[in-house]
């Protein structure tokens, strides 16, 4: 069970910290910045993941499974924009995750927003917009992803 967050750890501080566990593809250092029933939700469509995750264990237990299969090599999330919230427990995040795919050597740029609400310290809730498309083609699963959506299996 990780430490008990500092209440003095704001969403700035908190995105700092999962930005670094992100491109670390560190499972565990992600899912202690959740409280215990934090949800985290992917709204729009993103092959391979679920609408959301329940509760810390399930973020952890989540990204280890994507992360161990993915041969995405993150190296940098570029901050576009940070916008402020008159909730001073939210902030919107505009920001690219760029970095190589280990099978090809290929670049990648995905481009995403996360609305982050953090309170005590800790994730309560995330709402993560990423370009699960974008994200497929640069994994080269696109005709997989095109199979599964038109209910037929990849040959």
């Amino acid at each position: 069970m990780p430490p008990a967050a500092p209440a003095a750890l704001g969403p700035r501080d908190v995105l700092a910290r999962y930005r670094r566990a992100m491109v670390d593809k560190s499972a565990d250092d992600l899912a202690d910045l959740y409280s215990v029933d934090a949800v985290h939700e992917f709204p729009f469509l993103f092959p391979g993941m679920p609408a959301r995750y329940q509760g810390r264990e399930e973020v952890r237990a989540g990204y280890r499974a994507a992360w161990g299969a993915s041969p995405a090599q993150p190296q940098q999330i570029r901050e576009v924009a940070v916008h402020e919230s008159t909730d001073p427990e939210v902030i919107t995040v505009e920001q690219i995750v760029t970095g190589t795919v280990a099978t090809t050597g290929e670049p990648f740029a995905f481009p995403g927003l996360l609305v982050m609400r953090v309170r005590n310290g800790l994730i309560v809730h995330v709402r993560d917009y990423m370009d699960g498309l974008a994200v497929a083609h640069a994994m080269g699963r696109l005709p997989a992803v095109a199979a599964m959506l038109s209910g037929h299996q990849a040959g």
